[in-house]
């Protein structure tokens, strides 16, 4: 993957959502997303802090980057660490992991703008923590999104929206996980770390590529989300091959808020999905739906019930249910506890999945994560019997 392959899909693409993403993306930025990557906060917690952490110390640096977002650019560095210890009699029992991301969007247009994330994601023992359960011949994944896949482009592409804000579109690199059955703690940067709890795990989700999305507002409260996709996309070696192969990931989602600016604060929602089968990749064709209700109480408590069923189960799971409750507290900290049944295409029993957490932030650049999940009946794997995973996540912004 050369530096020239990066600049061309720049140069075919293009850019993003704004500060105000949430309220006019007509539901195309989530809790995962740089728009929200991009905040000191959720948006709705108290912003005093324990510490000014690294603001502090690199005055200069934080100085000239404010100047650059009043311009309309704006950018953070990243660094994020996961360290997880099972009690699984196996060779690879625990799991350790990071990712450097470097992400933004600049305000092009009064209308449209860039968006960019490049990420750099490493194992630092020999199973990253995605991978923890699969060591283990188990199909669970306690740590979503810190694999060893190296260096990704995950998001390079433009959203172009309506002057009034009635309706967003994207192109580009796009990542659907960023906007598809979403709610509030569904990001594994800030939230839940087990796939349970994050995007539904019986959708058979690309990776991010080449893809189009579009959101449209009908009405105050009622939105819709369509996002056709690259079903094969590699972000280690973005291109243009689904122009050739024609594989794609099709999805529609409708969903209901309170207010514009609280999309994924207070959300109900239905989406449906359909992915092409590829001999050549070993997928059958397969669909689904999914179904997702999540509603902020006092801006502080956060309970939450989603479903999700699939027709072939190609994904994670092919059958789910998760319920929990999150909060959300002084000084941007929060906790969640999440219950989920699940069963896949392979096993004829039932896996129960429990995970609790508690984020600390010591400031709007430094957070510290510890969690524990109990995986009772691993599928595929039962003999595992019940699975106790601890873990630590660190966040460094600069």
């Amino acid at each position: 993957m050369t530096i020239c392959k990066y600049i061309f899909m720049g140069l075919m693409s293009a850019a993003a959502i704004v500060s105000d993403a949430r309220a006019q993306s007509g539901g195309l930025s989530g809790p995962s997303s740089v728009a929200a990557d991009l905040e000191p906060g959720d948006g709705l917690t108290d912003p005093q802090m324990r510490s000014d952490f690294p603001r502090n110390v690199a005055p200069g640096w934080f100085a000239w980057k404010d100047g650059l977002a009043e311009s309309g650019f704006k950018f953070n560095f990243d660094y994020l660490a996961l360290g997880q210890w099972s009690n699984m009699d196996v060779v690879e029992d625990s799991a350790a992991g990071g990712m450097f991301r470097f992400y933004g969007n600049w305000a092009a247009t009064e209308n449209g703008s860039l968006t960019f994330k490049l990420e750099h994601r490493h194992a630092y023992t020999d199973v990253a923590p995605q991978n923890l359960g699969f060591a283990a011949g188990a199909t669970f994944m306690p740590g979503t999104a810190f694999n060893d896949n190296g260096t990704l482009l995950t998001n390079l592409f433009w959203t172009q929206r309506a002057p009034e804000g009635g309706w967003s579109f994207q192109a580009g690199q796009i990542d659907v996980t960023d906007f598809l059955d979403i709610y509030g703690a569904v990001s594994p940067y800030s939230a839940f770390q087990n796939l349970s709890f994050n995007t539904n795990p019986t959708i058979n989700a690309p990776n991010p590529g080449l893809g189009l999305a579009g959101g449209v507002w009908l009405g105050d409260k009622v939105y819709a989300v369509g996002s056709v996709a690259d079903a094969n996309a590699d972000p280690s070696d973005p291109g243009f091959d689904v122009f050739d192969h024609g594989k794609l990931f099709k999805s529609l989602e409708v969903g209901l808020t309170s207010a514009r600016d609280r999309i994924y604060f207070d959300n109900v929602h239905l989406a449906l999905w359909h992915i092409d089968g590829d001999a050549n990749k070993a997928r059958a064709e397969d669909y689904g739906a999914s179904f997702s209700a999540a509603w902020f109480v006092d801006n502080k408590w956060l309970p939450f019930v989603r479903a999700g069923v699939a027709d072939k189960g190609t994904g994670l799971y092919k059958r789910s249910l998760s319920t929990g409750l999150a909060y959300y507290g002084r000084n941007t900290d929060a906790a969640g506890l999440g219950l989920n049944w699940a069963e896949s295409a392979t096993s004829t029993q039932a896996q129960f999945t429990a995970e609790l957490f508690y984020r600390f932030s010591i400031s709007s650049g430094l957070q510290i994560t510890p969690s524990i999940q109990v995986i009772d009946n691993p599928l595929d794997n039962s003999g595992l019997g019940t699975v106790t995973v601890l873990g630590l996540r660190t966040r460094l912004v600069f």
